[in-house]
């Protein structure tokens, strides 16, 4: 877990092992969440990066017999 300094301004770093991981860039937005007492964020990313992110995922299910 990382700890960061909030800045007179309310500023944070986003500490670089997490921004290598999450492969953020500077300038990319970031939506804040307050979230049960906590704050997260969550990068956006344009709608192009999801194509495909649901590939080889299993969509069989078991359906009522009266569903098609």
């Amino acid at each position: 877990m990382e700890v960061v300094t909030l800045s007179r301004k309310f500023q944070i770093v986003i500490p670089s092992r997490i921004r290598k991981k999450l492969a953020l860039k500077p300038g990319q937005k970031v939506r804040v969440l307050l979230y049960n007492n906590r704050i997260e964020l969550i990068p956006v990313r344009p709608i192009d990066q999801a194509r495909g992110f649901l590939k080889g995922i299993d969509t069989t299910i078991e359906r009522e017999n009266d569903r098609l």
